[in-house]
């Protein structure tokens, strides 16, 4: 009698008290999905649309499909109806709040531990890390969080691309229309049609909206997410697949990073503080600092820039300061310092390096303080919801101790070129 009320209370335990003590896994591997913007913005409906099972299941929800068709009937029906009004038929392809809370009461009533949408949870968006900040949600909860995530991510997405709100950088990541040109009510309209058409026969709740985003962030030229994906078999192989074969013991680094500086001429790759920057960290990597070198920076200054600040980078390390291709990593993403931070914290966990072992910064004296007083932990804050890194000890004016954080996984929804 004992033994079996043991096992019914066993049994009887709700599935997330086993499954929050799950984290983020190094062996996991990201699935790329459709294309790498969608898979970095909106990681769950890149699953659901890789998922077979996960398909089926929502594809054959009453409530879901009805939402998905009316979608489509709202964009068909906004070609003859908005005519000159641009955000006529942006709107509509936006989630409404009612939307969003009809689809996560209606994800939350199909959750199961044992079908397509648990194995989901458990096999994808816990080991991802990418929904981190919720880690202490049941599974169900869970769910729902991550679908409201990407949801506001897409609106977010067309309401800057689309409709021409600001973006949490106006100078860099702004809209490249005239939203107030009437031209620009017939690119709309077209695009309009191109979404339509596109999606006209699915039953897949989100996909219209999903598209509609993609697609406004392909005519800005604004796929920044997607730059040098894959990496890891791509600009960064060398040094990927020496990641496994370096002696840890000998160094007391895992990497130096290079925040990127980028120049006011746009015909100018590299800037000046850029060049100086690499030329630090190439003294300290050839000190034995740490195997690998990690530039840092994204396709940001000046506006709409054809240069990478990390390819740059690269090219300048290796061609003028002769450090092996091997031992540079670049990380051609980040906007700003705090993202710097944090995509460096990223490649570190996903490359399978040491997470536990400090990392160095290696640039100005001003950013190198600006990084370890405290300034750019508010600023993460503000602008991240968290902290990636954790501050240690400063060596000099240009370096400085840092430990990665896995909240750094954690998907930003409100940048769309560095999500």
């Amino acid at each position: 009698m004992k033994q079996r009320l043991l096992l019914l209370l066993f049994f009887s335990i709700p599935y997330f008290s086993l499954s929050q003590h799950l984290s983020p896994s190094q062996k996991y591997r990201i699935i790329q999905g459709n294309n790498s913007v969608e898979s970095k913005n909106y990681y769950l409906l890149a699953l659901i649309q890789a998922n077979k099972e996960a398909r089926t299941l929502l594809k054959t929800d009453s409530v879901l499909v009805r939402l998905a068709r009316t979608k489509v009937q709202q964009l068909k029906t906004s070609l003859s109806e908005c005519k000159s009004e641009s955000r006529c038929y942006t709107e509509r392809m936006k989630f409404s709040p009612d939307d969003i809370q009809t689809i996560g009461s209606q994800l939350a009533r199909l959750y199961s531990p044992s079908n397509a949408l648990g194995k989901l949870v458990t096999d994808h968006l816990i080991p991802s890390g990418t929904y981190y900040l919720h880690k202490n949600l049941s599974p169900d909860k869970l769910l729902v969080k991550a679908w409201e995530q990407d949801a506001a991510g897409i609106n977010f997405a067309i309401g800057v691309y689309a409709q021409g709100q600001k973006p949490n950088y106006p100078a860099i990541d702004s809209i490249g229309f005239n939203v107030r040109d009437a031209r620009y009510a017939q690119l709309v309209n077209a695009c309009t049609q191109a979404v339509w058409d596109e999606t006209r026969n699915s039953t897949l709740f989100f996909e219209p909206s999903l598209t509609s985003a993609l697609r406004f962030l392909e005519i800005n030229e604004r796929e920044h997410a997607a730059d040098f994906e894959p990496m890891a078999t791509g600009e960064n192989r060398a040094a990927y697949e020496k990641v496994a074969k370096v002696n840890w013991s000998k160094y007391p680094y895992t990497v130096i990073l290079v925040p990127g500086a980028g120049p006011d001429d746009p015909t100018v790759p590299l800037s000046a503080s850029g060049m100086l920057r690499c030329r630090v960290a190439a003294l300290r990597y050839r000190e034995g600092m740490a195997p690998f070198v990690v530039v840092s920076g994204g396709r940001v200054h000046p506006y709409k820039t054809r240069f990478s600040e990390a390819f740059e980078m690269k090219r300048y390390l290796m061609a003028v300061m002769g450090i092996p291709e091997d031992a540079i990593i670049i990380e051609p993403h980040a906007r700003h310092t705090t993202t710097n931070m944090r995509n460096c914290a990223r490649l570190i966990f996903r490359y399978g390096m040491p997470f536990d072992k400090p990392c160095l910064t290696s640039t100005t004296k001003s950013q190198s303080y600006y990084i370890s007083e405290g300034v750019l932990e508010k600023r993460c804050q503000q602008e991240l919801g968290y902290v990636p890194y954790r501050n240690g000890k400063r060596l000099s004016d240009t370096e400085s101790e840092f430990y990665p954080l896995l909240e750094s996984l954690q998907i930003n929804p409100t940048e769309p070129l560095d999500p």
